[in-house]
C-alpha cells in the first residue's frame, strides 16, 4: 500500500522549472532514495513534499493528506531532518529532544520515556547530559534522526543525512534508518550523493535529472538496466544523469555542502 502519491508535482522559480510533473509512488514500509546531481530538483521535491514550500501545480499525499490542502495533518505524520543542523548545540542531548517533544505535542506522560527511547535506541544514552556542540558528526545526525521519530511518524525525510561524515559515522547512521524500518516500520525517503548510500540502504530508487525522473527501480533493477557485466549504481547515475554523482552545482551549493561538513565535525 502506498503511502507516498506524488501526482505531477511542479515547482517553478520565475522561468526555471525546478521539478517538472513528477509522479510517484512510495510504498509503506521502503527505504526510497531519490538520486540526482546539485540542481536536479531533489531539495525542492522534499521541500515541497515536508510543506516548506507549496508547489506551483500538482500535489502529493502522504498518509491520504493532500500536503495543499492538509499541510497541518502532514506535519503530524512526518518526520524531516534538514541538510542544515537542527540540533542546538547550546543545549544537550536530551534538552534538544524534550524541545522536540513539546514541540511535537508528545504527551506530558509519556515524554521522559520517549526520550530515553530515542536516546538508547540511537546509541547516544551515554551522551544524553553532553552539550551537542561536543557531539561528533553522526552523534549529531542521530540526535536529528531521534528528535523526527519522538512524535513515532509513519514517514521520514531525510535530506543528506551523511554528508560531511566519516565513513564509521555513515556507517552508524545506515544503521539506525535500517533499524527504524526494520523495528517499527518506518518508511524512509532520503536524498543522497554517495551511491554506496543508496545500494546499501534502498528499497528502490529514482534518478532525478532537470527536474524529472531520469530512472526509477531497485539498485539491482537499474544496474541490470545497462546490460553491463559488474555495472554499479555510479555507472547507473552517470548514464542516466549524463553525470558523475558528485559533479555539477553552483558555487553556493558547495560552500553550504563545506559549511554543513564543517560544522559536524
Amino acid at each position: 500500500m502506498a503511502i507516498l502519491e506524488i501526482i505531477a508535482l511542479t515547482r517553478r522559480f520565475g522561468e526555471q522549472t525546478a521539478v517538472d510533473a513528477l509522479s510517484l509512488s512510495v510504498e509503506a514500509g521502503e527505504i526510497f532514495g531519490l538520486l540526482g546531481p546539485n540542481g536536479a530538483g531533489k531539495t525542492t521535491t522534499l521541500k515541497m513534499l515536508t510543506t516548506l514550500l507549496p508547489p506551483t501545480s500538482g500535489t502529493a499525499l502522504v498518509a491520504g493528506f493532500d500536503i495543499a490542502t492538509r499541510a497541518a495533518d502532514v506535519r503530524r505524520v512526518i518526520g524531516y531532518v534538514p541538510q542544515l543542523l537542527s540540533a542546538d548545540g547550546t543545549l544537550t542531548g536530551r534538552e534538544n529532544l524534550s524541545l522536540f517533544a513539546k514541540l511535537y505535542d508528545v504527551p506530558r506522560a509519556q515524554r521522559n520515556q520517549r526520550i530515553d527511547d530515542a536516546l538508547q535506541f540511537m546509541g547516544i544514552a551515554d551522551v544524553a547530559d553532553r552539550m551537542v556542540n561536543q557531539y561528533s558528526g553522526g552523534m549529531i545526525r542521530r540526535l536529528e534522526i531521534g528528535q523526527a521519530m519522538l512524535h513515532r511518524p509513519p514517514m521520514l525525510f531525510l535530506d543528506e543525512p551523511t554528508v560531511g561524515l566519516d565513513p564509521l559515522a555513515r556507517e552508524a547512521v545506515w544503521e539506525r534508518i535500517a533499524r527504524l524500518r526494520d523495528e517499527f516500520g518506518t518508511t524512509v525517503l532520503f536524498t543522497t550523493h554517495l551511491m554506496e548510500e543508496a545500494d546499501a540502504l534502498c528499497t528502490r530508487v529514482a534518478i532525478m535529472h532537470r527536474g524529472l525522473i531520469a530512472a526509477l527501480g531497485t539498485p539491482t533493477e537499474l544496474k541490470d538496466s545497462l546490460g553491463q557485466p559488474g555495472a554499479t549504481l555510479d555507472d547507473v547515475f552517470t548514464h542516466y544523469a549524463g553525470d558523475t554523482p558528485d559533479a555539477g552545482g553552483t558555487y553556493r551549493d558547495t560552500a553550504r555542502a563545506r559549511r554543513n561538513a564543517q560544522r559536524l565535525g
